[in-house]
């Protein structure tokens, strides 16, 4: 608890010629002879009479409390000038916070000395860190005013603190300071020099402005209980705004209570079939269908959740999915009819109608990943599926491709028959998306900031499109490009058993990107769908000053013609 006291001043004798004499300092309890004891920073010069010395070199210390943690460290703006900390009337500025962890037993004067004199050899307090007022101090750890300051006398005494007059009690400086922690190698590989690997937006062009006041007019009108524990489904100013906007831009048929708020894709595939309370458990939700190219992350969460997956092949029309029908032990399937990801393209009409009837007959739900299905260019947009059947269809959207990923939002537009089910898998309280983030969504989406960053996001990466494939028109016009219609990437095909060799040119360069062999499903047989080479290429990912060397170096690595 913070201790904002000030001693009151005490009214000044006078001596038998009417003259003001300073007032005397009360006696203090615990006190040894000899030491130097800081005190609260109330007697200073500014109240002493002219020519008059305090009896001992002590400190002024601020009266500005602390809390748990104790503050220590100063901020360049933070540092008083000699003297003037102590001022009758005023407190002083203390600095960073400090943790301090003191035993439970024993003195509690030694084991503070203890704890500061570890905090200085180890490091973690530098040379000339203000350390708080022993008022402060003692109030924030729970002991005896008399203990911090004998404390803090012995430390000074010792050499590992200084204490001046109006300037507080800090690290003494040394002559020889304790050597740094050694910095710890870091696993991760340096950044590359030219980065273009998919599924990633230009993190430049968040709309950090926009954003800001979007969360200063919802913080603003938010109520106090959206500071509180979070709902499990979403705050309900996100769901409103959610149902709205997905109907109008992307053909979904839901309302509010239909729709949970997730982390992104991934949690929805965790709550969907992963732990103990998983909607569709493994053990009884039978085989699922996948696409016979895509994210081997997403293959592997399912694995790892017991679930057995079933390649579907593809072609110029996406997924085959009349093999649905040919495997009775199929009931869900996991799609991307918007976009099929990675190779591009939606999936042919007649086959959306034809996954929905299969569904209906076999009492089982398809997955919809919308993929880039904001982000259309050369044809016309392309509605969700669930509009088909919002109670055969699970709608799977984030925030990731759109805003950013750093945002970890996402949602799912259920059936009404699994809403219970998916917030028991989540529990009572939110613990993954913020509702604070929620709530700057809701209103960025409200006020039409929202479209307008995917409007303008989709003129960008359209341009980034065109000049992908005006360089390889004019510096490697024998290959093919696929899937550049809509999304944040393209596949560049290549002459077969290049794939390889044309990865290891990239590498070399300092050029990342993905090879299509990765997205291949294990399962896939070649005979119901050959295996292709080529290149993904994320042209979303870099910013724009580094696009231009980006194509460059793609260029240089690519293959001649055979």
């Amino acid at each position: 608890m913070t201790d904002t006291s000030v001693d009151p001043p005490r009214t000044p004798r006078r001596s038998p010629a009417g003259a003001a004499e300073a007032p005397r300092p009360a006696a203090r309890r615990g006190h040894r002879p000899g030491t130097t004891r800081p005190d609260d920073g109330n007697a200073t010069a500014a109240t002493r009479p002219a020519g008059t010395r305090p009896t001992t070199a002590r400190p002024a210390e601020s009266t500005t409390g602390a809390t748990r943690s104790v503050p220590s460290a100063p901020s360049a703006a933070g540092r008083s000038a000699p003297g003037a900390a102590g001022a009758a009337g005023s407190a002083g500025p203390t600095g960073a916070d400090l943790h301090l962890d003191l035993p439970a037993t024993g003195s509690r004067r030694s084991a503070l000395m203890d704890a500061l004199r570890e905090a200085i050899r180890s490091g973690r307090l530098a040379p000339g860190t203000r350390l708080p007022p022993y008022r402060a101090l003692a109030a924030d750890l729970g002991i005896a005013r008399n203990t911090a300051a004998d404390a803090y006398a012995e430390l000074v005494a010792e050499g590992w603190l200084t204490a001046r007059q109006g300037s507080g009690t800090t690290v003494a400086e040394r002559a020889e300071p304790v050597p740094p922690t050694r910095a710890r190698r870091s696993s991760r590989p340096p950044r590359p020099a030219h980065d273009l690997r998919q599924g990633q937006p230009d993190a430049a062009a968040f709309p950090r402005t926009a954003w800001l006041a979007a969360g200063r007019r919802a913080l603003t009108a938010a109520p106090n209980e959206a500071f509180g524990p979070g709902d499990p489904q979403g705050r309900r100013e996100l769901r409103d705004v959610l149902a709205d906007y997905l109907a109008r831009a992307r053909g979904v048929r839901t309302d509010p209570d239909r729709i949970v708020v997730c982390s992104g894709f991934a949690h929805a595939l965790r709550l969907l079939f992963d732990g103990p309370r998983a909607v569709l458990p493994a053990r009884t939700a039978g085989s699922l269908a996948v696409e016979g190219y895509g994210l081997a992350f997403h293959r592997g969460l399912l694995a790892a959740a017991g679930a057995t997956t079933r390649p579907l092949p593809l072609d110029e029309h996406g997924a085959r999915v009349g093999g649905l029908a040919e495997d009775p032990e199929i009931r869900t399937a996991l799609l991307t009819p918007a976009h099929q990801f990675p190779t591009g393209g939606p999936l042919h009409p007649g086959r959306r109608a034809a996954v929905v009837d299969w569904a209906r007959g076999r009492g089982g739900l398809v997955l919809e990943d919308d993929y880039d299905g904001e982000f259309r260019y050369d044809r016309q947009p392309v509605g969700a599926l669930q509009g088909l059947d919002p109670e055969r269809v699970v709608y799977l959207g984030t925030a990731s491709k759109s805003l950013s990923p750093a945002l970890r939002l996402g949602w799912m537009v259920l059936p009404d028959h699994l809403v219970d089910r998916v917030l028991a898998a989540k529990g009572e309280r939110e613990a993954w998306a913020s509702a604070l983030d929620q709530l700057t969504l809701a209103e960025f989406i409200d006020s039409g900031g929202y479209d307008r960053h995917v409007r303008r996001m989709r003129r960008r990466y359209r341009d980034r499109r065109d000049r992908l494939v005006g360089a390889l028109a004019e510096h490697a016009p024998h290959i093919e490009v696929t899937g550049i219609a809509a999304g944040l990437h393209a596949v560049l095909r290549l002459a077969p058993g290049t794939e390889r060799s044309v990865l290891k040119a990239a590498a070399y360069r300092g050029l990342v990107l993905d090879g299509l062999a990765d997205y291949r499903h294990p399962l896939l047989a070649a005979e119901a769908m050959p295996a292709t080479d080529g290149l993904v290429v994320g042209y979303a990912t870099p910013p724009d000053h580094a696009y231009p060397a980006a194509l460059e170096a793609l260029c240089a690595i690519l293959p001649p013609p055979l």
